[in-house]
């Protein structure tokens, strides 16, 4: 990733309290390979960059993490309920990767880590996530890049080319369109 962009993207994210906030009661729980991701980014990067807040009450925030420890997710509930006690009145979604490859009939192989993880993310804007480390430092993971995030394009990721019905039904059903009408919206 360009050095440029991370800092960018890192300086949005430092910038936004609820942000840092968030990303620090994820770390408190020590979890394994814990991030949060999706809209978390996505959503605070493209509002940013149109100069417009779009965010609601019903943004949720999605921590991934990776537990070999707990491969059914078994302990999801209790995570979001931690969470949810350390910052209230957010909608928190825990989802252990390790299971992840079996959620919704998918057909993908075992993921190794939640990196690999968010490269079976259907769109390059939303496989984009990122972690408070220990020294206070923001990292980033983003399997493709941070271009079409910053340039307000989504596109289908190799599995929602694999997957373009899913794709487009995300597409419709989150609204995107409307929200962001400045960006742009790639079809497979």
């Amino acid at each position: 990733m360009d050095q440029k962009q991370i800092a960018m993207v890192v300086d949005i994210l430092w910038k936004d309290e609820d942000a840092v906030q968030q990303l620090g009661a994820l770390r408190s729980l020590v979890l394994p390979d814990a991030w949060i991701g999706a809209g978390f980014v996505r959503n605070r990067v493209w509002d940013t960059l149109i100069g417009r807040n779009t965010r609601t009450a019903q943004d949720d925030v999605d921590v991934v993490y990776y537990d070999d420890a707990d491969p059914d997710g078994d302990r999801e509930t209790e995570i979001e309920a931690r969470l949810a006690t350390l910052v209230p009145g957010v909608i928190w979604q825990a989802r252990n990767q390790r299971r992840m490859h079996r959620w919704r009939g998918k057909a993908d192989q075992p993921y190794r880590d939640s990196e690999d993880s968010l490269r079976y993310w259907l769109e390059t804007p939303t496989a984009v996530a990122a972690r408070l480390t220990s020294d206070q430092r923001i990292e980033l993971l983003a399997p493709y890049g941070l271009d079409d995030l910053l340039n307000l394009t989504c596109r289908p990721t190799p599995a929602g080319l694999r997957r373009p019905d899913d794709y487009r039904q995300r597409l419709a059903s989150k609204g995107w369109r409307e929200r962001w009408p400045e960006a742009r919206f790639l079809e497979p």
